[in-house]
């Protein structure tokens, strides 16, 4: 069960309005891109892709979270609404490796959830694009996946998995433009103006004690 795109519309302003910050328009962009790779890929849905894009990160709602949390929060939130299409999106969204991301024992309760689900969860093109779509979206437009690879490590550091990351979400980009008949940039406005921009890492506001 899916919710409609003004429910998620809804649901992402809402969460926005608890936790502000540019995830907000970073989900929209990664909806927008979905929506329009999805629309050139025979036998995908672009509203389904729209929707699942925009709501990927809500578990952002809860506040200023790590990844772990992130994810685990949208997958519980969009579960007690009944959309398990969304709740599974914001499981897989972060780990391109799947299964090859826990090579090691969790420690919380989050993570320990979090690996037995993907263990038992086949990658299929909804994952694979909003995975990609995460990474050319940022919150002021789209940027070649080089480029958002170099700001994520900026912001978070560089481990060997992230590499391992970016050769798989190279690889899904392939497929899917082999079924598209072009580069997904095609399809992603103003690319080329907004790959040249260079704004600092965003930083969360500090609280005024």
């Amino acid at each position: 069960m899916l919710p409609t795109i003004e429910q998620a519309m809804q649901e992402l302003t809402l969460a926005g309005e608890l936790n502000p910050g540019p995830w907000v328009e970073h989900s929209l962009n990664v909806a927008r891109a979905a929506r329009n790779i999805a629309a050139k890929v025979p036998g995908m849905d672009a509203d389904k892709a729209y929707i699942v894009g925009m709501l990927h990160d809500i578990g952002r709602r809860v506040g200023i979270v790590n990844i772990p949390t992130h994810v685990y929060e949208g997958y519980r939130y969009a579960m007690e609404k009944g959309w398990e299409e969304v709740a599974r999106i914001c499981m897989t969204h972060s780990y391109p490796l799947m299964q090859g991301e826990f090579d090691y024992q969790p420690e919380t309760a989050a993570e320990k959830a979090i690996k037995d689900y993907i263990l038992h969860c086949e990658a299929d093109d909804y994952d694979k694009l909003i995975q990609i779509c995460d990474a050319v979206a940022t919150d002021y437009g789209f940027v070649i996946l080089e480029k958002r690879f170099v700001d994520v490590t900026r912001r978070y550091g560089i481990m060997e998995s992230y590499i391992q990351g970016w050769e798989v979400t190279f690889r899904n980009k392939e497929s899917f433009e082999e079924r598209m008949g072009c580069s997904i940039y095609d399809v992603l406005p103003d690319i080329g103006k907004t790959t040249l921009l260079c704004p600092p890492p965003w930083k969360p506001p500090v609280k005024q004690s």
